[in-house]
């Protein structure tokens, strides 16, 4: 009974981080819009270059940097686990580390974003 019940968890979870993300993601244009229908109703005069910087934040320099990172991180940390747990089982060795391959080539295709990607100059 409770084999049966893992998966369901799983997948109900994760649905429930994604209703969450969408929830709050819509609640915080939601009060970006009061706030801007709030500063014209006072007769505040808002230049196009305000309303974009508040509704979409510019994104930092270092995006790709950060996210290679984590993404390299996450393949080293299954490296890791790929050795720790080869010595007892030689067929999870591989299977782990075929897994790692996957993060790793996306953390490597950010970095490749970072260096060579177009950089606005401030």
């Amino acid at each position: 009974m409770a084999e049966e019940i893992i998966p369901i968890v799983m997948f109900i979870s994760v649905a429930v981080v994604f209703v969450f993300w969408f929830f709050f993601r819509h609640r915080s244009r939601m009060e970006m819009q009061y706030t801007i229908r709030l500063a014209l109703d006072k007769g505040t005069e808002l230049t196009p270059e305000l309303i974009r910087q508040i509704g979409e934040p510019e994104p930092p320099q270092d995006k790709d940097l950060r996210r290679g990172l984590v993404w390299l991180a996450i393949a080293f940390g299954l490296a890791i686990i790929a050795v720790a747990i080869g010595s007892q089982e030689p067929d999870a060795f591989s299977s782990i580390l075929a897994g790692a391959a996957l993060p790793f080539t996306i953390g490597s295709a950010y970095l490749i974003m970072h260096r060579f990607g177009t950089r606005k100059e401030s």
